[in-house]
């Protein structure tokens, strides 16, 4: 590596200025005004566990633990591993803090960056952000339809739309473009029959699947049904279907979700393909895509129930269900919607001084603003009048407050209204309720 090359940003990962990072901060705002109204609190956990939280959790057959978790040993000889995802993490909290014992539940959300070693694309980084939220100790199908509700409120809030009726993702201004596709996996009961006729009608087809198909039928042949390589695709859709092999408990849960999601007017399509792509999914599983701006990955977030998780980390029988959002394809697909989020942390107020001699009445006035509530910021660098317009457009201020010697003498300041222009001359003791008024009025 050239000198050069080690002071950029290593490959697979961005820094976050601008408009990426107010996009974030946006999601992370919205979602915890969503995920309150349902009763979720924040958890944060370490960006890096044990390794075995997530060899044990995950499934040491997946693609993540094979051949994309980043695993150093520190210095005591242990193995850890930065998070490739966080609903492992977030049960082996909750299991070490006795959240779930004795019959009780919780509710929780979380926000920050994950780890994987793939290849960069467009929405997909070696460091990429997601949101999540977790219900652990509820087992009833209730549970996994507001789960489902939840992450649909969170996508309606942010803009977009449900397509409705149509079977494809085609989006048009009147379709949407959202679609939830829903399917159940079964459980630990009935699923090793289904995962057996699968590995079978892979090695009976090999000749035309892809080589990573091949292996899967004896790692993880479920997989194989979300293989891209379109002579897979043909191939696998003539796959045994797990609707001919669920057990009646988990064709009644089911049955149940789709019934209360039917209720609440969830436009959904079964997918009988979507098998999510981690080992603790059961029963309900569920995706949300669009259909522009993220190419042949369309997914932008997705979940799904995990029954048997905390018993693999050595907690007791606990259910569970929850869901991640990607931070980057949401904000993509928003970008191609033409939805572009609010910055809640923009400047409201840019303060400019037109005499060098009122530069600390200026900064004194910036003060007393902040001390107010106010967000506002000041030229720092002794700019001319004409070059402090310029940063206050550029912060994005939505006044300019302008303290000249002529408003020194008369007591007060003008204020401009960036948007219409126009400028007011306001005592100094009633700025602040001039501009509380220009707020309450947008």
């Amino acid at each position: 590596m050239s000198t050069k090359d080690s002071f950029r940003a290593p490959k697979g990962t961005a820094d976050l200025l601008g408009s990426a990072a107010a996009g974030w901060d946006a999601l992370q705002q919205t979602a915890r005004r969503v995920f309150a109204r349902y009763g979720y609190a924040p958890v944060y956990t370490p960006v890096f566990e044990h390794t075995e939280v997530f060899a044990r959790g995950i499934g040491e057959a997946t693609d993540v633990v094979g051949k994309e978790m980043y695993t150093f040993t520190d210095r005591a000889g242990r193995s850890l591993t930065l998070r490739p995802e966080n609903t492992a993490g977030v049960v082996r909290a909750a299991i070490q803090a006795h959240l779930t014992d004795n019959g009780q539940t919780a509710k929780l959300f979380y926000a920050g960056p994950m780890f994987r070693y793939e290849r960069p694309q467009k929405g997909r980084q070696r460091q990429f952000y997601q949101l999540g939220a977790e219900a652990l100790g509820f087992q009833a199908p209730a549970a996994d339809a507001e789960m489902v509700l939840m992450l649909r409120d969170f996508y309606l809030t942010l803009g977009l739309t449900e397509t409705r009726g149509s079977a494809s993702l085609a989006a048009s201004p009147d379709n949407g473009n959202l679609v939830l596709l829903l399917n159940t996996m079964g459980c630990a009961q009935c699923r090793p029959a289904w995962r057996d006729a699968m590995a079978g009608y892979i090695r009976a087809h090999a000749d035309g699947l892809c080589q990573e198909c091949q292996r899967r039928a004896d790692t993880n042949p479920l997989r194989a049904l979300d293989c891209k390589n379109p002579a897979c695709v043909d191939i696998m859709a003539g796959a045994p279907k797990l609707a001919d092999y669920l057990c009646d408990d988990c064709r009644e849960h089911f049955a149940q979700v789709r019934a209360l999601l039917d209720a609440a007017g969830v436009v959904y399509q079964l997918d009988p393909t979507l098998v999510r792509g981690l080992d603790y999914y059961t029963r309900t599983v569920f995706e949300f895509q669009v259909a522009d701006g993220l190419g042949s990955q369309n997914a932008v977030g997705g979940g799904g129930r995990y029954d048997g998780l905390f018993e693999q980390l050595g907690g007791s029988p606990t259910p569970g269900i929850g869901f991640a959002i990607g931070a980057e394809r949401t904000l993509l697909a928003l970008e191609a919607a033409g939805i572009i989020l609010s910055d809640t942390n923009r400047t409201a107020v840019y303060v400019a001084c037109a005499d060098a001699d009122l530069r600390d009445t200026a900064f004194l006035l910036t003060t007393a603003l902040r001390a107010a509530g106010v967000s506002v910021v000041c030229d720092l660098q002794d700019k001319s009048l004409k070059s402090q317009f310029k940063a206050a457009d550029k912060a994005g201020a939505g006044h300019v407050v302008i303290i000249g010697a002529d408003e020194d003498a008369r007591g007060g300041v003008t204020l401009r209204d960036m948007q219409t222009k126009t400028e007011l001359f306001v005592p100094r003791d009633e700025l602040l309720a001039a501009l509380t008024a220009g707020d309450s009025e947008n």
